[in-house]
């Protein structure tokens, strides 16, 4: 393999990498807002109170949701306290794949790490899933964020080892 084709592949690694921390930090960021986001979802959607009793199931949820959220931010704000230590998790964890970014054959680790964040999603959501009341395909929703996750990771993991057999 020349410096050339090393180069590339170091390209398409940190470009990979970029792309996984940005979605990290993305999904931490909107923990942030939660019920300003609910808000303006029923507000552009003009799904109310009275109208979502017959709309499908996930906006019944979701409204669900928004009440529970406005309320318990009334009465006890500091419990929102919990999604905001969600969010920065998810930014801290973003930072954590710099040093792959800078090393990657070296700091592999993180991605394999991230591999089986990824794969932990699952037992995580089918097991505290129904002990917190959540729907079964809300619960696949949240599956699919280590679904989706961990395929732009097993890519990385290919192209470190393609680079890790020249060095």
């Amino acid at each position: 393999m020349t410096q050339q084709d090393e180069r590339k592949i170091l390209k398409k690694i940190r470009g990979i990498i970029v792309f996984f921390m940005i979605a990290l930090a993305l999904s931490g960021i909107t923990a942030f807002p939660i019920e300003t986001e609910l808000n303006t979802f029923f507000s552009v959607t003009g799904i109310n109170s009275e109208s979502v009793k017959d709309d499908p199931e996930i906006f019944k949820f979701l409204h669900y949701i928004k009440e529970n959220v406005t309320e318990t931010n009334q009465k006890a704000p500091q419990l929102a306290y919990g999604c905001d230590w969600l969010a920065f998790a998810h930014l801290v964890i973003a930072l954590l794949f710099i040093g792959p970014y800078r090393d990657p054959v070296r700091n592999k680790w993180v991605i394999q790490w991230g591999m089986i964040a990824c794969v932990s999603i699952l037992p995580l959501a089918f097991i505290c899933g129904p002990i917190r009341q959540i729907p079964f395909y809300w619960r696949l929703i949240d599956c699919s964020f280590g679904v989706f996750g961990i395929i732009p990771l097993l890519l990385c993991m290919k192209y470190i080892k393609a680079l890790e057999k020249e060095i």
